[in-house]
């Protein structure tokens, strides 16, 4: 990243429509400085970049990786049929943003040209290093037009966002229950009223008003979500503190106080500029009921309505946010495999599990909440239609 340059890298960022702030070299950046996404913890970050004479034309990042963690584009049964016959799976080639599930541009570049040409490079380079594949995670529209155009395998995944109405935005969250089935309504009033009833209120914060002992209280409670489900944190305290220094503006920090105690907080990430918010992370230090529903969905929704904000990403998995008002939409990814009986049994595997999706994704449209679904967004970036 250091000898692209990080003008150069976001200047690249900046003419893609469905750019993200996960993808500006500060954020990397900060991944790689921290130890967070480095050789130690299994990412090997490499830059693939593509020049015209002395002009940077494009360019895309990805990580040589030892291990399949902090991806959310499952192929550990690829990795075990490997194991099983006899031949190696890892190291492998990703080019994703690490644990961060958002779909995004990955290669950097004016046109599909250039596009394709980072994508056979990438081939080439792992042919070279006899790697046994390369994956690119989470494709925006023009990347996945590029790998298609390039032969890879595409796949299918389900992820849950939120989109204000259009024409006419809710006006507040009340205003966005009323759209819903009336058991939906209920069931959402209920959990709201449990958390009140608890004697739970909410404060929210961003930019430079989330100061560092706020920080602090976030970062115990996103480290005692991993604990309780026997797991080890991705981030370090280190990197939300470059976060909180590089990018401030992007973040919203809801922190739930029960009395004099804070008792959890959730973290949004915030594109003012596409009008997106992205959910994070969330924790508490304390039990109550129906609290992670508060803090992870119905104070972020409030908020992104008050702010007019067109969508709310809910991040990867979780069909039980449906419910809530998040609705599913398909994400893809592209794999390249170096051996082609793998190929073409993964092939074969990825079509039928396509048509799983799809049919998935149709029967969970059949049983959203709504009494007419949302219209989209007219900021809604056409990969996620």
């Amino acid at each position: 990243m250091d000898e692209i340059g990080s003008d150069h890298w976001d200047n690249l960022v900046s003419a893609r429509a469905a750019r993200t702030p996960f993808v500006r070299s500060k954020y990397l950046q900060a991944l790689h400085d921290t130890g967070c996404a480095a050789p130690a913890t299994g990412w090997q970050p490499l830059v693939f970049a593509l020049y015209q004479e002395e002009t940077l034309k494009a360019a895309c990042l990805a990580y040589l990786k030892t291990h399949s963690y902090g991806e959310y584009v499952f192929d550990w049964s690829w990795a075990d049929a490997y194991e099983r016959h006899g031949l190696r799976y890892y190291p492998k080639l990703t080019a994703t943003v690490p644990f961060t599930p958002v779909t995004g541009p990955r290669l950097l570049g004016g046109d599909e040209a250039a596009r394709v040409a980072l994508l056979k490079g990438v081939e080439s380079f792992s042919r070279q290093q006899r790697l046994s594949s390369a994956h690119f995670l989470y494709l925006d529209a023009q990347d996945r037009e590029a790998a298609e155009a390039a032969g890879w395998l595409m796949r299918k995944t389900v992820q849950f966002h939120w989109t204000n109405r259009a024409p006419e935005p809710y006006g507040d969250f009340t205003d966005f229950l009323a759209g819903m089935h009336r058991d939906k309504r209920k069931k959402i009033q209920q959990e709201r009223r449990r958390v009140q009833d608890a004697g739970v209120r909410f404060t929210v914060a961003q930019g430079r008003d989330i100061d560092t002992q706020a920080w602090d209280y976030f970062y115990l409670c996103y480290t005692t979500t991993y604990r309780e489900h026997r797991s080890t944190p991705y981030l370090s305290r280190a990197f939300f503190a470059q976060m909180a220094e590089a990018l401030p503006d992007n973040w919203v920090l809801f922190t739930a106080h029960r009395g004099t105690e804070r008792v959890a907080t959730s973290l949004i990430c915030v594109d003012d500029a596409r009008q997106v918010a992205f959910g994070r992370y969330w924790g508490s230090t304390a039990a109550v009921s129906c609290l992670h529903f508060e803090a992870c969905y119905y104070q972020p929704l409030a908020w992104c309505i008050a702010n007019g904000l067109q969508r709310f990403e809910g991040g990867a998995q979780g069909e039980h946010k449906l419910a809530r008002g998040l609705m599913p939409v398909v994400s893809w990814s592209a794999h390249w495999l170096a051996h082609p009986q793998f190929a073409g049994a993964i092939s074969d595997h990825l079509e039928q599990e396509g048509e799983w999706v799809a049919e998935h994704v149709r029967d969970l449209q059949a049983h959203q909440p709504f009494k007419a679904p949302p219209a989209p967004s007219p900021q809604a970036p056409e990969d996620l239609a």
